[in-house]
């Protein structure tokens, strides 16, 4: 077998691979119970997904141009998926729809000293 038919079998693998990830997030997002789950099953499968669905891509069309965008359609969404999704969670925690009585521990709720356990004016020294 000559390389171009190994790597349309590795597109082939890639694709489906990044496909049933996508697919897996989507069910995520309908099935799990509150915004933090929800949110964690919509950026880490689906990135991982995209990203093999783009280097299958990658091998299958192999011109520097196509290339050079998948890499940048990417790059992109590895930049920007993390962001949206820390501005979602403050959104959620900041309207109270995160689902608190699963948390097992708000370090949001409480003041920085009170972490530690000592009072602000033993830290400051």
């Amino acid at each position: 077998m000559r390389w171009s038919g190994t790597a349309d079998l590795v597109a082939m693998a890639c694709m489906l691979a990044g496909a049933g990830l996508c697919l897996l997030a989507g069910i995520g997002l309908v099935r799990l119970p509150d915004v933090l789950t929800r949110m964690h099953a919509a950026t880490k499968p689906q990135v991982l997904g995209l990203l093999l669905v783009l280097l299958g891509a990658a091998l299958r069309l192999r011109s520097a141009v196509d290339v050079g965008t998948l890499v940048l359609v990417g790059l992109f969404q590895v930049l920007t998926v993390p962001v949206a999704a820390h501005m979602v969670g403050r959104a959620a925690y900041r309207t109270g729809r995160n689902g608190s009585a699963h948390l097992v521990v708000d370090e949001l709720a409480t003041a920085p000293g009170e972490l530690t356990g000592r009072p602000q004016e033993e830290r400051d020294g």
